[in-house]
Protein backbone atom coordinates (compact mmCIF):
# COMPACT_ATOMS: atom_id res chain seq x y z
CA UNK A 1 0.00 0.00 0.00
CA UNK A 2 2.69 2.69 1.50
CA UNK A 3 5.90 0.29 0.63
CA UNK A 4 7.76 3.10 -1.15
CA UNK A 5 6.81 5.37 1.75
CA UNK A 6 9.11 6.57 4.90
CA UNK A 7 7.38 4.38 7.64
CA UNK A 8 6.03 6.34 10.79
CA UNK A 9 7.39 5.29 14.02
CA UNK A 10 5.98 5.28 17.75
CA UNK A 11 8.77 5.71 20.09
CA UNK A 12 7.45 3.91 23.70
CA UNK A 13 9.84 5.45 26.52
CA UNK A 14 9.77 2.92 29.40
CA UNK A 15 12.08 3.61 32.52
CA UNK A 16 14.56 1.12 31.71
CA UNK A 17 14.22 0.31 28.04
CA UNK A 18 13.20 2.25 24.64
CA UNK A 19 10.85 0.37 22.06
CA UNK A 20 10.38 1.74 18.31
CA UNK A 21 7.36 0.12 17.10
CA UNK A 22 7.08 0.51 12.76
CA UNK A 23 3.98 1.02 12.15
CA UNK A 24 3.04 -1.72 9.06
CA UNK A 25 1.01 1.04 6.68
CA UNK A 26 1.36 4.58 6.98
CA UNK A 27 -2.04 6.63 8.23
CA UNK A 28 -3.98 7.99 5.11
CA UNK A 29 -4.79 10.85 7.61
CA UNK A 30 -4.36 12.29 11.18
CA UNK A 31 -6.20 15.22 13.05
CA UNK A 32 -4.36 17.88 15.90
CA UNK A 33 -6.59 19.53 18.36
CA UNK A 34 -5.71 22.82 20.35
CA UNK A 35 -7.77 24.89 23.21
CA UNK A 36 -8.62 27.29 25.65
CA UNK A 37 -10.25 27.16 28.90
CA UNK A 38 -12.49 30.32 30.13
CA UNK A 39 -14.50 31.36 32.95
CA UNK A 40 -17.25 33.65 32.00
CA UNK A 41 -18.00 36.04 35.11
CA UNK A 42 -21.32 38.22 34.98
CA UNK A 43 -21.02 41.31 36.05
CA UNK A 44 -23.59 43.64 37.34
CA UNK A 45 -24.14 46.36 34.91
CA UNK A 46 -22.70 44.32 31.50
CA UNK A 47 -24.69 42.73 29.13
CA UNK A 48 -22.73 40.03 28.76
CA UNK A 49 -20.40 38.08 30.95
CA UNK A 50 -16.56 38.99 30.57
CA UNK A 51 -14.28 35.93 29.59
CA UNK A 52 -11.09 35.01 32.17
CA UNK A 53 -8.17 33.09 30.67
CA UNK A 54 -7.53 29.59 32.56
CA UNK A 55 -5.66 27.75 31.39
CA UNK A 56 -4.51 26.17 28.08
CA UNK A 57 -5.43 22.56 26.98
CA UNK A 58 -3.25 19.76 25.69
CA UNK A 59 -3.27 18.91 22.39
CA UNK A 60 -4.00 16.01 20.77
CA UNK A 61 -3.40 13.64 18.08
CA UNK A 62 -5.53 11.11 16.50
CA UNK A 63 -5.28 8.33 13.84
CA UNK A 64 -6.11 5.35 12.56
CA UNK A 65 -3.48 3.03 12.20
CA UNK A 66 -4.22 0.01 9.95
CA UNK A 67 -2.87 -3.62 10.68
CA UNK A 68 -2.81 -7.05 8.31
CA UNK A 69 -1.27 -10.05 8.78
CA UNK A 70 -3.35 -12.12 5.91
CA UNK A 71 0.12 -12.63 3.76
CA UNK A 72 1.88 -13.39 6.59
CA UNK A 73 2.57 -16.81 7.50
CA UNK A 74 3.85 -18.47 10.75
CA UNK A 75 6.60 -20.80 9.93
CA UNK A 76 6.28 -22.92 13.21
CA UNK A 77 2.30 -23.30 13.15
CA UNK A 78 1.95 -22.88 9.16
CA UNK A 79 -0.89 -20.67 9.91
CA UNK A 80 -1.42 -17.10 8.95
CA UNK A 81 0.21 -14.64 11.71
CA UNK A 82 -1.83 -12.94 14.51
CA UNK A 83 -2.18 -9.32 13.89
CA UNK A 84 -1.96 -8.68 17.62
CA UNK A 85 1.44 -9.64 17.33
CA UNK A 86 1.77 -6.19 15.99
CA UNK A 87 -0.91 -4.17 17.64
CA UNK A 88 -0.52 -5.09 21.36
CA UNK A 89 3.03 -3.25 20.99
CA UNK A 90 0.98 -0.35 20.97
CA UNK A 91 -1.84 -1.24 23.23
CA UNK A 92 1.44 -1.46 25.65
CA UNK A 93 1.63 1.58 25.87
CA UNK A 94 -1.46 2.29 28.22
CA UNK A 95 -0.17 0.22 30.57
CA UNK A 96 1.83 1.43 33.67
CA UNK A 97 4.98 1.30 33.85
CA UNK A 98 6.03 -0.19 37.34
CA UNK A 99 9.53 1.97 37.74
CA UNK A 100 7.96 4.77 36.61
CA UNK A 101 4.09 4.42 38.27
CA UNK A 102 2.53 5.57 35.20
CA UNK A 103 2.46 4.60 31.30
CA UNK A 104 5.42 5.52 29.24
CA UNK A 105 5.88 8.96 27.30
CA UNK A 106 5.31 8.16 23.78
CA UNK A 107 6.88 10.10 20.69
CA UNK A 108 5.08 9.26 17.16
CA UNK A 109 7.85 10.47 14.20
CA UNK A 110 6.55 11.01 10.65
CA UNK A 111 8.17 12.47 7.92
CA UNK A 112 8.25 16.59 9.65
CA UNK A 113 5.61 15.60 12.68
CA UNK A 114 7.09 14.91 15.64
CA UNK A 115 4.44 14.75 18.41
CA UNK A 116 5.62 13.95 22.14
CA UNK A 117 3.00 12.94 24.93
CA UNK A 118 1.05 10.18 26.08
CA UNK A 119 -1.67 7.39 24.59
CA UNK A 120 -4.78 8.17 26.02
CA UNK A 121 -7.34 5.87 24.32
CA UNK A 122 -7.13 3.00 22.23
CA UNK A 123 -9.92 1.21 20.11
CA UNK A 124 -9.34 -2.04 18.15
CA UNK A 125 -11.54 -3.41 15.68
CA UNK A 126 -10.90 -6.73 14.46
CA UNK A 127 -12.22 -7.18 10.17
CA UNK A 128 -10.85 -10.42 9.09
CA UNK A 129 -9.68 -13.81 11.04
CA UNK A 130 -7.94 -16.87 9.64
CA UNK A 131 -9.04 -20.64 9.58
CA UNK A 132 -7.80 -21.24 13.56
CA UNK A 133 -9.79 -17.67 14.69
CA UNK A 134 -7.43 -15.63 15.01
CA UNK A 135 -7.49 -11.94 13.95
CA UNK A 136 -5.66 -11.20 10.84
CA UNK A 137 -6.47 -7.68 10.02
CA UNK A 138 -6.95 -4.93 12.89
CA UNK A 139 -7.66 -1.30 12.96
CA UNK A 140 -6.36 0.94 15.73
CA UNK A 141 -7.87 4.59 16.14
CA UNK A 142 -5.48 6.00 19.14
CA UNK A 143 -4.98 9.10 20.53
CA UNK A 144 -2.08 10.99 21.56
CA UNK A 145 -1.85 13.60 24.31
CA UNK A 146 1.06 16.03 24.46
CA UNK A 147 2.79 16.35 27.72
CA UNK A 148 5.38 19.17 28.79
CA UNK A 149 6.98 20.02 32.39
CA UNK A 150 6.14 23.24 34.02
CA UNK A 151 9.31 23.93 33.43
CA UNK A 152 9.72 23.79 29.87
CA UNK A 153 5.96 25.36 29.64
CA UNK A 154 7.00 28.36 31.47
CA UNK A 155 10.04 29.26 29.62
CA UNK A 156 7.53 29.48 26.01
CA UNK A 157 4.64 31.68 28.09
CA UNK A 158 5.29 35.61 27.44
CA UNK A 159 3.97 37.29 30.65
CA UNK A 160 3.57 40.66 30.67
CA UNK A 161 1.72 43.20 33.13
CA UNK A 162 2.02 46.34 34.22
CA UNK A 163 5.76 46.70 35.15
CA UNK A 164 5.89 49.45 37.81
CA UNK A 165 3.67 50.43 40.25
CA UNK A 166 1.41 53.09 38.67
CA UNK A 167 -0.99 55.62 41.07
CA UNK A 168 -4.47 57.13 39.40
CA UNK A 169 -7.39 59.21 40.55
CA UNK A 170 -10.64 57.34 41.00
CA UNK A 171 -13.19 58.86 39.44
CA UNK A 172 -16.92 59.71 40.17
CA UNK A 173 -18.51 56.49 39.11
CA UNK A 174 -15.19 54.40 38.93
CA UNK A 175 -15.66 50.33 40.28
CA UNK A 176 -12.74 48.59 41.57
CA UNK A 177 -13.11 45.60 38.79
CA UNK A 178 -13.39 48.35 36.13
CA UNK A 179 -9.98 49.73 36.91
CA UNK A 180 -8.61 46.26 37.00
CA UNK A 181 -9.75 45.58 33.43
CA UNK A 182 -8.36 48.80 32.71
CA UNK A 183 -4.87 48.18 34.14
CA UNK A 184 -4.94 44.23 34.22
CA UNK A 185 -7.11 43.37 31.53
CA UNK A 186 -8.77 41.27 34.02
CA UNK A 187 -12.17 42.55 36.04
CA UNK A 188 -11.43 39.61 38.55
CA UNK A 189 -7.94 40.93 39.63
CA UNK A 190 -9.22 43.84 41.29
CA UNK A 191 -8.45 42.16 44.90
CA UNK A 192 -4.65 42.89 44.21
CA UNK A 193 -5.75 46.48 44.14
CA UNK A 194 -8.43 46.64 46.85
CA UNK A 195 -5.39 44.84 49.43
CA UNK A 196 -2.35 47.72 48.09
CA UNK A 197 -4.81 50.36 49.02
CA UNK A 198 -6.36 48.69 52.46
CA UNK A 199 -10.16 48.60 50.71
CA UNK A 200 -12.36 47.08 53.34
CA UNK A 201 -15.71 47.77 51.08
CA UNK A 202 -14.91 47.71 47.31
CA UNK A 203 -18.24 49.13 46.11
CA UNK A 204 -17.99 51.98 47.84
CA UNK A 205 -14.80 53.95 46.16
CA UNK A 206 -14.69 58.10 46.92
CA UNK A 207 -13.88 59.56 44.29
CA UNK A 208 -10.75 62.44 44.02
CA UNK A 209 -8.69 59.58 46.47
CA UNK A 210 -5.30 58.46 44.79
CA UNK A 211 -5.11 54.51 44.76
CA UNK A 212 -1.84 52.44 43.81
CA UNK A 213 -1.95 50.02 41.50
CA UNK A 214 0.60 47.03 42.30
CA UNK A 215 2.71 45.49 39.56
CA UNK A 216 1.74 42.20 39.17
CA UNK A 217 4.56 39.90 38.54
CA UNK A 218 8.54 40.58 38.86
Amino acid sequence: MDSGLEKAIIVIKFAKKEDRVKVKFNPTEYSMESGNQYSWQSIPGLSQPLAQFVAGEATTLSMELFFDTSEEIDEATKQKVDVRDYTKKVVAALDIDKDLHAPPTCTFMWGSLNFTGVIEKISQRFTMFGSDGKPIRATLNVTFKAIQSMKDQLKHIPRQSADRTKQRIVKQGDKLWQIAAEEYEDPALWRAIARANDIADPGNLEPGRLLTIPRLYG
